[in-house]
């Protein structure tokens, strides 16, 4: 079947999926025009330059289709959480070919080939053994694999996550690993009602990114992803460089009938 796209002349239409979802009042167009126009806003409020930051599209659960109509807008970043959902999705878009896949979410060891190979970015590194086994796994041709590392920065237990204390070490090593490239930091903080309060841990997490830096000054340490729909100016007031959303971008998921 051949899904509408934006540059067929019917309108793009999600009737014909299997799982339900909702895009609130907005068609897929008008929510990511919104999400550029908050983050755009985010980053001019912050004085900082336009081109700063960008926008990861989380389409975990979304449909293929929803990808491609998000593509045809212009996206090109998206993020995904569970690894057999994404390789199908790869599959069917398979096509797109300057379309760039981010793993965010939790990884296991029996799972890193597969991500090893089919995707640009991992947002959620912290053990040095999973960096081991994607630095063994990566296929030559690819080229390095751009690695953030996941910081427990609100020191919850039931979040998986490297402690700061940890961070200097692990970052020496996956610097030492030629087929990942340490590009920076990710963190998603615990819940917080103001924006003080949801600037703290973002801050903890750019001054982390800045010790790196000052610690291995030739590595090519330049992202914080961090931020989601909930706290996006707050991580861009504190230097986030890929903000995540998917409710924002795709909508709520409609409840299963």
């Amino acid at each position: 079947m051949r899904f509408p796209c934006s540059r067929d002349k019917v309108p793009f239409s999600y009737d014909q999926y299997d799982r339900p979802f909702v895009m609130k009042a907005l068609v897929l167009s008008e929510s990511l025009a919104a999400a550029r126009a908050r983050l755009a806003e985010a980053l001019q409020a912050a004085g900082r330059p336009a081109t700063d930051a960008r926008l990861l599209a989380v389409s975990k659960t979304r449909p293929a289709a929803m990808i491609r109509e998000a593509w045809h807008l212009g996206q090109r970043d998206f993020g995904e959480n569970y690894v057999q959902e994404a390789l199908d999705k790869q599959a069917e878009l398979a096509d797109l070919d300057d379309i760039v896949w981010h793993f965010i979410g939790p990884l296991q060891s029996n799972k890193t080939r597969a991500v090893a190979e089919h995707f640009a970015w991992v947002h959620s590194l912290d053990r040095e053994k999973i960096a081991r086994r994607l630095n063994d796994q990566r296929p030559e041709g690819l080229g390095p694999l751009n690695v953030c590392l996941q910081v427990n920065i609100s020191d919850e237990p039931s979040k998986s996550g490297v402690m700061l204390a940890e961070l200097p070490a692990l970052a020496g090593a996956v610097l030492a690993m030629p087929a990942l490239r340490l590009r920076g930091l990710m963190a998603i903080p615990a819940p917080a009602e103001s924006r003080e309060a949801q600037r703290e841990p973002f801050a903890r997490l750019r001054e982390a990114l800045a010790a790196l830096q000052e610690r291995f000054p030739d590595a090519p340490l330049d992202t914080l992803s961090m931020g989601m729909t909930a706290d996006l100016e707050a991580a861009v007031e504190e230097g986030a460089t890929l903000v995540r959303l998917g409710t924002a971008i795709f909508g709520e998921r409609a409840a299963s009938q």
